[in-house]
């Protein structure tokens, strides 16, 4: 396999580069992680005249926000047929209404800036269940969007339907994010060692804030909110293919082991080989067998894989962190649908800190119901690997590791942590490297 390990867009985007924390500081809202949800709440709140600071423990948008498809939509699966018939009418409104403002303000800040947004078209298709695409289909038109029932004619995948939302968006996120974040107060290689109610202590200092944002991609704190419970996370493989088809739209499977198809600058990223962190996938090799059949003149340019945070039942979690901490707040959960979500987290923190918290806040509560069947799922998935009596063992609560030889880590399938082959910390929850 040649083509890079590297994203499209870190190969085609220049980041601004921020110092370090030197000293104390003293703040009105700290904000922890500098990825796109972090960003956006320290500009939103820094346009809204707060006094706030961010700090990233290495560089901005070196995790999820750089290894994203990028799409920009408030058709998430199918997730409006399921919120009206577990939550009700009025709730599945107010996750619209919230994702729709996403849309419009991610419109509002790309006008006149040169990050490649394009107005395209969402479906969301399902390769053997027509009746849940109808379902979907009268959920969306109920709550007034103008979706319709397409077939799924230009991506080479024998599909029962797709459901078509008109008028959504993709761009390049690091384009967007070096516009919006150069004269943000940021600090890079500032990690955070401790939070506790007040202040969070770098190794170069304490910073004083009133409030403190937890944008950590997985919260940080476990002895608060039980996000280890209540998170888990999943990969996801891009291949970037030259000499392959314009799908002319976006295209994302119901499934969660489905391909994603959306094209950017002649290049169609073809997305998929899903699986849970620290199991078996099909990752790039599933990829490439795909584009081998289906795209035989098609060469990969470059490749890349994220991982998401999956909540238990498909909401990201935005608010205060928990019932205990009134100044400590959490954006975190987006369930492969980061770009909508950061933006919408975003503005509802910002809402909250300014002391206007609207109706659609309860949604988002991380506070609401864990009374789901992931629940089960995952806490089952925990006492299996804390049980298992092998090494290495992950730093964040100590559950095995497993290796993962397509991309020679060791991964937790407890909480989705990762580690280099030499013990490097990767991906957290986990803070620090493995100790042996």
């Amino acid at each position: 396999m040649t083509a890079s390990v590297r994203s499209l867009w870190r190969g085609t985007a220049q980041l601004p580069s921020f110092a370090p924390l030197r000293s104390d500081l003293n703040v009105d809202v700290l904000i922890v992680g500098g990825g796109m949800a972090g960003i956006l709440c320290a500009h939103m709140l820094r346009s809204a005249g707060v006094d706030c600071a961010l700090v990233e423990a290495r560089k901005i948008c070196g995790g999820v926000t750089g290894n994203t498809t990028a799409k920009i939509t408030v058709q998430h699966g199918l997730i409006y047929d399921k919120l009206i018939r577990t939550s009700g009418f009025e709730r599945a409104q107010m996750y619209l209404h919230a994702n729709q403002r996403a849309l419009d303000a991610y419109r509002g800040l790309c006008a006149g800036m040169d990050c490649e947004i394009e107005e395209r078209d969402n479906h969301v298709y399902s390769r053997n269940d027509r009746t849940r695409l109808e379902r979907e289909l009268s959920a969306l038109q109920q709550l007034g969007v103008p979706a319709r029932m397409v077939d799924a004619r230009p991506i080479p995948v024998d599909a029962a339907g797709a459901v078509c939302v008109p008028g959504q968006a993709q761009f390049h996120p690091l384009k967007f994010v070096s516009a919006i974040a150069k004269d943000l107060p940021i600090h890079e290689d500032t990690q955070v060692l401790e939070l506790a109610p007040g202040f969070a202590r770098t190794p170069c200092g304490k910073i004083h804030a009133k409030k403190i944002i937890v944008a950590t991609h997985f919260p940080m704190l476990n002895k608060h909110g039980f996000y280890f419970m209540k998170l888990y996370q999943h990969r996801s493989y891009v291949l970037a293919l030259e000499h392959a088809a314009d799908v002319r739209g976006m295209y994302v499977d119901e499934a969660d082991e489905g391909m994603s198809f959306r094209n950017s600058n002649g290049l169609l990223l073809l997305g998929g080989g899903d699986h849970r962190t620290g199991k078996r996938g099909g990752g790039w090799r599933e990829l490439l067998d795909f584009a081998h059949v289906h795209y035989p003149q098609a060469r990969a340019v470059c490749r890349w894989v994220t991982q998401d945070c999956m909540t238990l039942d498909g909401i990201p979690y935005v608010g205060q962190y928990s019932p205990k901490t009134p100044d400590l707040y959490v954006l975190t959960g987006f369930n492969k649908w980061g770009m909508t979500g950061a933006m919408a987290g975003a503005m509802l923190l910002r809402d909250m800190i300014l002391g206007k918290t609207p109706d659609w806040a309860e949604v988002f509560s991380p506070s609401r119901s864990i009374l789901h069947k992931r629940l089960f799922i995952n806490a089952a998935e925990s006492v299996i690997h804390l049980l298992t009596p092998t090494v290495p063992r992950c730093p964040h609560m100590g559950c095995a590791l497993k290796y993962n030889p397509q991309e020679h880590s060791w991964d937790c399938p407890c909480h989705g942590s990762r580690f280099a082959e030499d013990g490097r910390w990767i991906d957290n929850p986990a803070t620090g490297d493995l100790k042996r």
